[in-house]
This record gives C-alpha cells, structure tokens and sequence, in this order.
C-alpha cells in the first residue's frame, strides 16, 4: 500500500511484540513467535481460514476441500546427516498437508539462490526434491527461480507451497481435540534438531545422529482409513513436541498430559541433549506427527503406524483432560507433575 494514500497508518495500533526489531526468536516456534503471528500477521490478515492457526488452510472448492499450505527453508548447513534443505522442504509441505488430513498432491517450489552456489549442490538438491516427491506421490507442477548478489542470502533459500485433497468425512483441526482423547507419537524426538547441531559443530557420534526428515503421509491415510475418530495431526517441529502440545491445549481449551517414560528418544539424542543443554522436548523434528484420537481406536492407529518404517517405533504418550484447561503437564519418571511450557526465545536457531 502507498503510504501516501488515505487509509495508510505508519503507526502500530497495538503492541505486537515486546521487541522494536525482529529477533531470530520471532522464527523459533515459541512465545515469541506467537506474539508477532497472533498480534501482527492475524491482526492484518485474520479470517476464518487464517485463525484456526491450522498446518494449512482447508478451503471449501466446487462442493470439496482443499488443503493449501506454504513454508520456506533456510537450514545451516544445507547438507546434514539423513538430509538436505531440498528433500526437507518437499517432505515439510507434504507433512502440513497430510496433518491437515488431505492427500497431498501438487506441489510449487521457489529458489532463492545466493550468487556462487556450486552447481553440483544445486543439483544435487534438485534431485533429492525430485525423489522426495516421487516418494510422497506429488508433482512438483510450477515454481521461481531468483539469484541475489553473493552475501545476500545464505547459498540457497526454498519456498514450497502445496495442495492436497480432503476426503468426505474427514475432519482434523487443532480446535477438535477433546477430553478422553489419547496422544500417539510415531516415534522418537528430537532427531532433526540434534543432526542439524551436530552438522555445525563437525561432530560425530558413535551411532551417527541423522535427521528424521520423511513424508509421513502415506502412513497418515491409512490412518484415516482404518479410523474416523482421529481429531487432531501435527507434526512437531519447530519448538518440538512441547510448544506443538501448547499450541493445541489453548486451541482447543484442554488440558494435555504426557509421561515422561513413554516418550521416545535416543540414547544417542539423549546424551547429545545433555551435552549442549537442551531439553528433547523443546528440539525439533521433521519426520514426526502427533495424533490425538478417541482412546478405543490407539490400539488400531498404533498397530497402522507400525507398518510403515516411519512408524515402527509409535508409541502412546499421554492423555487429554479437562483439568489445567490450556496447559500442558509432565508426569515425570519418579511420578510427580510439571508444567512444560512453550519455549521462550530460539533454542536452535535456522533447523528447517
């Protein structure tokens, strides 16, 4: 808008965040994040698709509906153990599809490449991108090119946009999780996170921490397919499981409880977490999802789970309560209870 025509206000009508700059904190997941989303981007932008702070929007089409999401990737280091910037930004999209509850299909992709990028890397990420897709069952179908002089951006930025199909009958939203509801995970935490740590700090550990980037929505159909009672799918990333927890108990007005002992990490990842400090709960994934169904169908959904590779290692890890409405609590290993909040600031900062 030309600040010179009526209407323009160069002034913030509220206070969208207690910072005057941006801060890599704004892109971490957490509370700040949540601040410039909820205040500034809904302020401006907010209507009935946008608000329900969804994976995607779901977008009535002709008598159906469509899933439609967007996302940009800007990972240090662009190569990492179990990945690369191209094969995550495919299986990203195709994940916040899938956690919509659609079948994704079609797929646009945009570069941002920084004056001097090698070749052979650019190629190297193109084709991953191209296997990623084939693999998820989706067509790269349009897509931009721009290069910037060198020290613009960091060698190469990826935008992907993606749209997915919603069948009859299916309806996921962060809003639908409901008391009674149990919580699975389709395996373990915290994986992306610390490969992308240990990329930057040259380490290697005895087993090799590796990334978990995968498109998850073929296990998701099934999912849906065996069970009409599934309410809410999210994949956890960016500020890990704990702020994806958050988010969902103030969506929906519920309370959320997880146990310490049922959730899945690594000893690898464990004793990397303890290393550099970080809580598992708060590192990123790329190749989880969260499913919150009726208690009756967790049998049924971990037993789908447990068929594809992705899932092999599913496990239940909590409840949905009414009690603590909008809080997430902690039943530790020696059985008390704790809060776990959203993260506060940017733990890890550029993982996806």
């Amino acid at each position: 808008m030309n600040p010179e025509k009526p209407g323009y206000q160069l002034s913030c009508p509220v206070p969208y965040t207690d910072y005057d700059q941006v801060m890599l904190a704004h892109g971490g997941g957490g509370k700040i994040s949540q601040q410039i989303i909820q205040k500034l981007f809904f302020t401006h932008f907010g209507n009935e698709y946008l608000n329900l702070a969804h994976d995607g929007a779901i977008l009535p089409l002709n008598g159906s509906r469509v899933a439609f999401s967007t996302d940009s990737y800007v990972v240090q280091p662009i190569f990492f153990a179990g990945g690369n910037i191209g094969e995550l930004a495919i299986n990203g999209t195709v994940n916040d599809l899938a956690c919509c509850g659609a079948k994704p299909l079609f797929i646009s992709v945009g570069f941002i490449l920084e004056e001097g990028l090698l070749i052979k890397d650019l190629e190297q990420i193109v084709q991953s991108m191209s296997i990623a897709a084939q693999n998820a069952g989706v067509k790269i179908v349009t897509g931009d090119t721009k290069v910037v002089e060198k020290g613009s951006c960091d060698k190469i930025f990826i935008n992907t946009s993606g749209i997915g199909i919603i069948k009859e009958g299916i309806d996921i939203s962060p809003i639908n999780c409901r008391p009674g509801d149990v919580i699975i995970i389709n395996g373990k935490i915290a994986e992306h996170g610390m490969a992308i740590l240990s990329a930057r700090k040259g380490l290697q550990f005895e087993t090799g921490i590796k990334s978990d980037t995968a498109a998850l929505n073929h296990m998701v159909e099934a999912i849906l397919d065996n069970s009409r009672e599934v309410h809410v799918l999210r994949d956890p990333t960016r500020g890990g499981l704990a702020s994806s927890l958050n988010e969902i108990a103030q969506s929906s007005g519920v309370g959320l409880t997880i146990e310490e002992e049922l959730i899945p990490v690594s000893e690898e990842v464990r004793g990397a977490c303890e290393l550099f400090g970080f809580d598992p709960l708060y590192v990123a994934n790329e190749g989880k999802i969260l499913v919150f169904a009726a208690k009756k169908e967790a049998e049924k959904i971990l037993e789908t789970m447990k068929m594809f590779d992705c899932g092999k290692e599913a496990a239940l890890i909590g409840y949905v309560s009414e009690q603590h409405p909008g809080r997430v609590r902690l039943k530790t290993s020696i059985g008390s209870h704790r809060i776990v909040d959203m993260i506060s600031g940017e733990q890890l900062p550029r993982i996806c």
